[in-house]
């Protein structure tokens, strides 16, 4: 699994490799390492979008901090390997000196940043590199280096961030309105937070080895799911193994108003193992007639055995909703809570109260501000970790997953990070999707005796490569996509994870 630290965390582990630098009489070692870094996939970046290296122009733009720096000496290695290398300095009078006097030692020219500075670069770039801001940069960016990111960007230049990309905030990853964009993020010894938390906007994220000793994970690390384990984690019926001990997941969801979502929830559970499924609600009819092999109940009371529930789907927020809800919590099997019974949940809080094994509540944003009264969309694993907390001070043992191209999964100790990859599955239906493949791999034990957090990162990771599964059946770039769609990939998707 992949880890991303905090600012602090990552501060302190670089602090023994600069004090050591410093004694040892060259301030900039570790600098001029991490730079080297950066010159290499700027270099790859290059061949990848211009065909070489060599003859080829670099642009960097430089802040005044240590990122400012560790720009400016790739700068001199991309100027060594035949690179047209200019520097826009923000802030000449702020600027890494020792840095600066190298790159231009190099052969490399600067100019000074403010109104018109790309104008007086000497063509467009093929790549610009981006070294604004470090690690202690907050907020948007600031004006002139607003106008020259979105003149680069205009005009279709990738970038190189280093670190991080500028503008977006580092433990939160909050993506500011100006920033920069990245092809290619190049870090130092450790992934941050915000390259879990705002990867989309941080490209490939490439972690260059500058020998950071001591870093342990606390209580602000964030994991990320490497799609080779969860392939491995998946569940597959062995020898031994029958309808039973592959698990079975009841599901109550669907109304007169919304028949598909017990279609959907329902159908996915099926797809997602090789146990049985049992089904609660007026869809019996739609259900069997897409998946006959579902075993249909005419109410909570009447369901046999489950090992896991899934509750809410398209299954309305009246009064026989909430008595089902207060139900199936009362069974004390593991259950998801989703849509409608979100909503329920944010009315009548005290439901929660009646659960006796843990509970997976799985909110987009707007269910979210239901169930919080408003939170902090600024830092969304901040809110997302609070309102947690808040349940477990109450003894309510619940994992909480909102979704989002980067979905987040909290249970009160760990955060985890889940990039879709696209943002395909942002369509009608697909949470009816996801909640059943959650609430099948519960059943089957997969994360047996822990929180529900595994199961929902797995089910999160196989729903969103589902749906590139789905958008890319045409054999193209992708197009769009109904939950249909993402639920018939689902088996190709599963398989692709068991194969990574």
């Amino acid at each position: 699994m992949m880890r991303a630290h905090p600012v602090e965390a990552i501060r302190a582990a670089e602090h023994p490799l600069l004090e050591a630098a410093t004694a040892a009489g060259d301030p900039d070692a570790v600098m001029r390492v991490a730079a080297a870094g950066v010159a290499h996939h700027t270099a790859a970046l290059l061949r990848e979008r211009a065909g070489g290296v060599y003859g080829r122009s670099v642009l960097l733009i430089v802040g005044s901090g240590d990122n400012g720096g560790d720009a400016l000496y790739a700068g001199a290695v991309l100027r060594g390997r035949g690179c047209r290398v200019e520097a826009v300095l923000l802030d000449p009078d702020r600027v890494h000196g020792r840095a600066l006097r190298a790159l231009r030692r190099a052969g490399g020219r600067t100019v000074v940043g403010g109104t018109g500075a790309i104008a007086r670069t000497a063509s467009t770039p093929d790549v610009a590199i981006d070294g604004i801001v470090g690690l202690a940069g907050r907020g948007p960016l600031r004006e002139p280096a607003a106008s020259t990111v979105a003149a680069l960007t205009g005009a279709g230049v990738p970038f190189v961030a280093v670190d991080l990309p500028s503008g977006v905030d580092a433990d939160t990853g909050t993506v500011h309105e100006a920033h920069v964009r990245a092809d290619v993020t190049v870090t130092f010894g450790a992934l941050r937070r915000a390259h879990l938390l705002a990867s989309p906007t941080c490209g490939r994220v490439e972690v260059v080895d500058i020998g950071l000793a001591g870093l342990r994970s606390g209580p602000q690390t964030m994991f990320g799911p490497v799609r080779a384990e969860v392939g491995r984690a998946w569940p597959v019926p062995g020898p031994g193994d029958d309808k039973y001990t592959q698990g079975v997941v009841a599901i109550r969801a669907g109304s007169g108003r919304y028949p598909g979502a017990a279609v959907l929830c329902a159908s996915a559970a099926v797809a997602a193992t090789s146990g049985m499924v049992r089904y609660v609600g007026p869809g019996a009819a739609d259900v069997l007639a897409g998946r006959p092999e579902v075993v249909c109940h005419p109410s909570v009371a009447e369901a046999g055995t489950a090992q896991s529930w899934v509750v809410g789907p398209g299954a309305g927020t009246g009064t026989g909703a909430v008595a089902d809800i207060d139900a199936v919590l009362g069974r004390g099997r593991p259950t998801v809570l989703d849509a409608d019974a979100l909503t329920c949940v944010a009315s009548h809080p005290v439901l929660l109260r009646s659960a006796s094994a843990p509970v997976l509540l799985t909110p987009h944003a707007g269910e979210f501000d239901r169930l919080t009264g408003g939170w902090d969309r600024a830092d969304r694993p901040g809110a997302l970790r609070r309102y947690v907390a808040g349940l477990r001070d109450r003894g309510i043992e619940a994992t909480v997953l909102l979704k989002g191209r980067v979905t987040l999964v909290d249970d009160g100790e760990t955060t985890w990070a889940i990039d879709a990859g696209s943002s395909w599955a942002a369509t009608a239906g697909s949470g009816d999707v996801l909640s059943g493949v959650v609430g099948a791999l519960l059943a089957n034990g997969m994360g047996a005796g822990g929180t529900p957090a595994w199961p929902a990162v797995a089910a999160a990771v196989a729903h969103g490569e589902a749906a590139q599964v789905a958008a890319r059946r045409t054999g193209g770039a992708g197009a769009p996509i109904g939950a249909g769609d993402l639920l018939s990939a689902l088996p190709a998707a599963i398989s692709a994870l068991r194969g990574a």
